[in-house]
C-alpha cells in the first residue's frame, strides 16, 4: 500500500490524488475512470470526481491502494 501525506492541507480532491500518485496520466483520464466506477474510497465505489479525500481514507484503483495521511 502506498501513502500520501496531506501535509498542511485538510483534504485532496480524488481526481487530483489519482494524478499525483501517477495512477492516471492526466486529470481528464482520472475523471473518466472515476465516472466509470473504477475507483473505490474506503471499499465503496466513488463516482464524485471532486470527492474530498481526507486523512485516514484509503483509495483503490487498478489493484493499487493509497492511504492518505495527515
Amino acid at each position: 500500500m502506498k501513502e500520501f501525506s496531506l501535509n498542511e492541507h485538510e483534504y485532496v480532491l480524488l481526481c487530483d490524488l489519482l494524478k499525483v500518485m501517477n495512477f492516471c496520466d492526466s486529470g481528464g483520464q482520472a475523471k473518466m475512470v472515476i465516472s466509470e466506477g473504477a475507483v473505490k474510497v474506503n471499499e465503496e465505489v466513488e463516482l464524485r470526481k471532486k470527492c474530498k479525500i481526507r486523512a485516514g481514507n484509503i483509495v483503490e484503483f487498478s489493484g493499487e491502494q493509497v492511504l492518505v495521511l495527515k
